[in-house]
């Protein structure tokens, strides 16, 4: 679920330049969803 926030909140983010920066920004926001996810779980 953190995994699809992060990664909406890059898409929003970046859909206020162009496409190409949502789909990157997209990108970066599901890796860091993955990444707290993980630890969130771990914790």
């Amino acid at each position: 679920m953190i995994t699809i926030v992060c990664g909406w909140i890059g898409w929003y983010a970046g859909d206020l330049v162009n496409f190409m920066t949502a789909f990157i920004l997209s990108m970066v926001g599901t890796g860091l969803g993955l990444y707290y996810g993980r630890k969130l779980v771990q914790f």
